[in-house]
């Protein structure tokens, strides 16, 4: 077996500096580094991806910048989901991921420099706030990078159709006879937010329904009690809407049970449709009616897209919108002829 010390009498340098070297230290000059880890791979002594890495100049890993701002995090399905089918997509070409720690800012480390650091091939950004200044030095850094669910960045962007996903809620209600319609939406500085409130206002315009003050209630960081206390707000009113378009499945969880506690039912008394279809979606009682975002396609969208950029050693600036889907459930009914009170 290959010892340090068998790697210090072929290079010259002492088991100190070789052991350095081997472990990344800062103190050990470049071309010191250098010379240690080809005479460590020509002999044998590093793993056959340490090796692998030296003749490739490649690390086969990919990082992963995951904003957390909600304390929700991977636990969100929709997210879980999308993160595992870009592992799946990279993986088959031969890449780990490397996730941000959350405390890397405590540490007054950037994520940039912590993915410098690791010597990553590329990143992926999921679900940011696009004003991040992190996310940004990112975003023009020499790396390539390919964010998910934002639009409009200056780097190759994957994210749904919101625009289009608002529309097909307020229209679906709409061909229900619903025409006092709310909407919970996400936080408008988050891109998927602002764009489901734009597709709901677009929507509203283009089937002249007026919007009544109030009836677009901010629901945050898309989870299950921001949504119940959104929806709380929203039957506060003196006139409660009939239908609810709410901006993720999560909210709309929270939304339903705050109907049910006020004695509503759902869809008899209030017509709620979601967005996301996640797996939940079609368990809670009744089931929700959504707007169903492609996992799928957007993660493996995401990862052919990166994976170009590694393969021609350039960033490229392009874009994928997904298309949404109505999932048609159980939480709409027509709107009752009577004036709900």
């Amino acid at each position: 077996m290959v010892t340090i010390y068998d790697l210090a009498r072929k290079t010259g340098f002492s088991s100190t500096t070789v052991s350095k070297a081997l472990n990344n230290y800062t103190d050990v000059s470049e071309k010191t580094k250098k010379k240690i880890l080809e005479a460590a791979a020509e002999m044998g002594y590093l793993p056959n991806a340490h090796a692998q890495s030296l003749s490739t100049k490649k690390s086969w890993t990919i990082g992963v910048m995951f904003a957390e701002d909600n304390e929700v995090g991977m636990k969100h399905p929709f997210f879980s989901a999308l993160i595992e089918s870009f592992r799946k997509y990279v993986e088959r070409e031969g890449y780990d991921l490397i996730f941000a720690s959350r405390n890397l800012r405590q540490r007054d480390t950037s994520y940039l420099e912590h993915f410098l650091y690791r010597a990553v091939d590329g990143i992926v950004v999921i679900c940011s706030d696009p004003h991040d200044p992190e996310v940004q030095e990112m975003i023009n850094s020499h790396l390539p990078i390919v964010v998910i669910d934002m639009s409009g960045q200056n780097c190759s962007v994957v994210y749904s159709d919101n625009i289009e996903g608002g529309r097909l809620a307020v229209n679906y209600l709409h061909s229900l006879g619903h025409t006092e319609i709310a909407h919970i939406s996400g936080d408008p500085s988050i891109d998927a937010g602002a764009q489901r409130i734009k597709g709901f206002t677009k929507a509203m315009d283009e089937l002249n329904l007026p919007i009544r003050e109030g009836y677009i209630v901010n629901g945050g960081m898309f989870s299950i009690e921001e949504g119940k206390a959104a929806m709380e707000t929203l039957l506060s009113h003196e006139t409660m809407p009939t239908a609810v378009f709410v901006s993720g499945d999560h909210m709309a969880i929270g939304a339903m049970e705050a109907a049910k506690e006020k004695g509503l039912r759902i869809p008899e008394d209030i017509s709620i449709i979601g967005y996301d279809d996640i797996e939940m979606s079609s368990y809670v009682t009744p089931k929700l009616t959504t707007v169903k975002q492609d996992t799928d396609r957007i993660g493996a969208c995401a990862g052919k897209l990166l994976m170009n950029q590694i393969i021609q050693k350039k960033k490229i600036l392009a874009t994928e919108v997904v298309p949404v889907e109505l999932i048609i459930r159980e939480s709409c009914t027509r709107v009752r002829k009577e004036k709900n009170v």
